[in-house]
């Protein structure tokens, strides 16, 4: 029965934050209306779409592991009963605000709109202060020398290029 709340949980957080954020807010700002303000080039185009294709699959891939592997969710209001270490999070601690970010920058460029820009960067510094203010305590308080190790062996920003498990070193 927890499994079943967890996965209708993850279901309302994903469209209520991470789908305002990433996607509802951007397409206000920009009214889905197309600028030069950016180079205006089809690579920059390309660029902010596959920015958009990749963030997209990683936070649906970490907001699942939230719901299965930690019988919760990534809102604070509904934490998760176990450390979530599988999926995305093998690589980095923090798959789920990465891949909003890339979302907002690949529209950003897809626009050509540099206010869109802008709102990535206060994005990615309200989620640096979120993690560091409250996740990261509030994670340590909770799992202890579990979430310790973790922290220890997976990078919270820049991905590792090996997927690490709590088997393996550091």
């Amino acid at each position: 029965m927890r499994s079943m709340r967890a996965v209708w949980g993850s279901l309302l957080f994903t469209v209520l934050v991470p789908g305002t954020v990433a996607g509802f807010l951007p397409l206000w700002i920009s009214g889905w209306h197309f600028e030069n303000a950016l180079p205006p080039t089809a690579l920059w185009r390309v660029l902010g779409v596959l920015l958009i294709a990749a963030g997209l699959p990683i936070l649906l891939g970490a907001i699942y592991r939230f719901a299965v592997e930690g019988l919760g969710t990534p809102a604070p209001v509904a934490p998760t009963a176990h450390l979530v270490v599988g999926g995305p999070n093998r690589f980095v601690r923090n798959p789920m605000y990465l891949a909003v970010v890339s979302m907002v920058l690949g529209q950003a460029l897809l626009f050509g709109r540099v206010d869109l820009l802008w709102y990535a960067v206060i994005i990615a510094v309200g989620q640096a202060l979120f993690v560091r203010f409250y996740e990261e305590p509030t994670l340590l308080g909770q799992f202890g020398a579990e979430y310790e190790r973790y922290r220890a062996a997976v990078p919270a920003w820049v991905p590792r290029r090996t997927p690490w498990t709590p088997q393996s070193p550091a």
